[in-house]
């Protein structure tokens, strides 16, 4: 009963992090649109940091669920996809590749900003204060997420962001092969998850989450003289 009190607690706590990882990864690919000519998710009302329409009932909801019940150390999910209307991004091959690389670049923005928030709790809050940490959870939780969210979209498979990347550089009928595989590319990434096969991922994960604290306790010790 403890074990279950503890992996709720930390569900929790991971929750917001989550959260404004998905959704600021789908800000990302909307923004990048209407800059490209297509206002599809400004016109729907997705462009927006308002997370309620951006949750999927089974990546936003489920996952996360699935995460507390079973144990799985960082959560994992997603966002309902921002809808794009590819015919209307111009030009169309570079408007591809910087709309599909939008989401992972978002993630890194705010992977950065988190590092500095997690920085600012280590050097500058109390131990004694009470909500130091879940603040010192949630900042480190919300780094790894979001380089865990930009890392997994690279993976080039349909839907992901990495598929859309790779068909900016494919010619139309290539394309058009391409993304049959569309058929068995969630039977292979639901393989990959529920396998633990991502925690290839967590080498680069934890190499880059001290490159991007080691920066900011570099600019903040120099800041403060220490």
């Amino acid at each position: 009963m403890g074990d279950l009190a503890e992996r709720f607690r930390m569900a929790l706590i991971q929750m917001i992090p989550f959260i404004g990882a998905i959704v600021f990864h789908e800000v990302g690919h909307a923004y990048v649109a209407k800059r490209h000519g297509d206002t599809t998710a400004k016109d729907l009302g997705r462009l927006t940091l308002n997370p309620i329409p951006h949750i999927d009932p089974v990546g936003t909801l489920l996952f996360p669920m699935l995460n507390m019940i079973t144990g799985i150390p960082l959560m994992f999910g997603w966002a309902k996809p921002v809808p794009i209307n590819y015919n209307r991004i111009k030009p169309y091959r570079r408007g591809l590749f910087l709309v599909s690389i939008a989401g992972p670049a978002a993630n890194v923005i705010l992977a950065f900003v988190s590092a500095f928030f997690f920085v600012v709790i280590r050097l500058f809050v109390s131990r004694e204060f009470y909500l130091y940490e879940p603040l010192d959870i949630m900042a480190q939780v919300a780094i790894q997420i979001n380089f865990m969210l930009a890392l997994f979209n690279l993976i080039p498979l349909p839907p992901l962001d990495g598929s859309r990347m790779l068909e900016a550089f494919l010619t139309i009928e290539q394309a058009r092969k391409f993304e049959k595989m569309q058929t068995y590319s969630f039977i292979i990434l639901i393989a990959l998850f529920w396998s633990g096969a991502l925690s290839v991922f967590s080498g680069p994960i934890n190499v880059l989450t001290s490159f991007f604290i080691g920066i900011w306790q570099f600019i903040f010790l120099k800041i403060i003289g220490a």
